[in-house]
């Protein structure tokens, strides 16, 4: 598989965002100053909390269907290929990984059963959309740590989306979650949120090389990156992690990162994050202390990088 020079975008997904001159003008620039030739166009779904068991994948605030398929097709016409990554989150803003239910089933109480049904209805929604506009890997789900442990699940889940799509398919793991999966033979491609502390490289290539050699599937980060702020490259995972700009940090974070992972014979690449549909303006890259490397130092590391790739 060619190395995937990949950037995320279009995050968080929220109606009305995309379909418009701002997310076209995004999307023509993400191309242009990172010479990327991967996207994954990350959106949400939601449901109420953690133990709700319907996820709304129709109504506001997603982005409707009609913003999906423009998407896709303006990411194929700049010449990308894509992964389209359906995501679910918590209304009340817990994080998805913390998604959980009763090991077992139990008469009255919210139950894995009742989650798994309606996920399978929302991911397989858009596995067909992948399948009808030919992109070329879809992601099944997205850091459900919880949800994780549950092999029969998701091997019943990834038998069905073979059903009706026909691409790669991926699991986008959270981090330090690549050697703990019982399933990572049922998905064609290995993937997960790389966001590791700055002089941690060398130990998590070492415990993921494992996890690789041992499945015999290739592997990129479907997330990795790190925001403008000082002290962020110790906790890159930590979007509300306060701290001072410092375009510097962030740019010191990519180097290292890229120069770890350069030389790894079986790394395949990045879906770097992110790049949101609407942008900042350019000649305020400098207030911004975000993932978002649009107009920051790290724009022309990863570009140069890419340029190599």
């Amino acid at each position: 598989m060619e190395f995937v020079k990949g950037m995320t975008w279009g995050w968080i997904g929220t109606r009305g965002q995309w379909k418009t001159t701002e997310a076209e003008h995004s999307m023509e620039e993400m191309v242009d100053r990172l010479g990327v030739n991967w996207t994954a166009v990350a959106f949400q779904a939601q449901q109420k909390t953690a133990h709700s068991t319907e996820i709304n994948y129709k109504d506001s605030p997603v982005v409707t269907t009609e913003e999906i398929y423009w998407a896709i097709d303006k990411a194929k016409s700049l010449g990308l290929k894509i992964c389209l990554k359906p995501v679910v989150n918590c209304t009340n803003g817990t994080w998805r990984a913390h998604i959980n239910f009763f090991d077992q089933d139990v008469p009255g109480e919210p139950s894995w059963t009742e989650w798994f049904n309606s996920y399978e209805e929302y991911i397989l929604y858009y596995a067909r959309m992948a399948e009808e506009t030919k992109c070329e890997m879809f992601c099944i789900g997205c850091e459900m740590v919880q949800a994780d442990k549950r092999d029969f699940e998701w091997r019943r889940l990834i038998k069905k989306v073979r059903e009706v799509y026909s691409g790669t398919i991926t699991y986008n793991c959270d981090k330090y979650q690549e050697d703990r999966l019982t399933w990572w033979d049922a998905v064609d491609m290995i993937s997960s949120s790389g966001y590791y502390p700055v002089g941690t490289w060398d130990k998590q290539i070492k415990r993921i090389e494992k996890v690789v050699k041992e499945q015999n599937k290739p592997f990129f980060f479907m997330e990795a990156g790190c925001p403008s702020r000082t002290g962020s490259s110790n906790a890159p995972n930590d979007w509300n992690h306060v701290g001072d700009v410092n375009e510097e940090e962030q740019n010191d974070y990519y180097k290292e990162m890229f120069e770890k992972l350069d030389s790894v014979p079986w790394f395949s690449g990045y879906a770097l994050w992110d790049w949101p549909a609407k942008l900042y303006n350019r000649d305020t890259a400098s207030k911004n202390t975000d993932y978002c490397v649009y107009g920051k130092k790290a724009e022309e590391t990863i570009k140069y990088y890419y340029s190599k790739k």
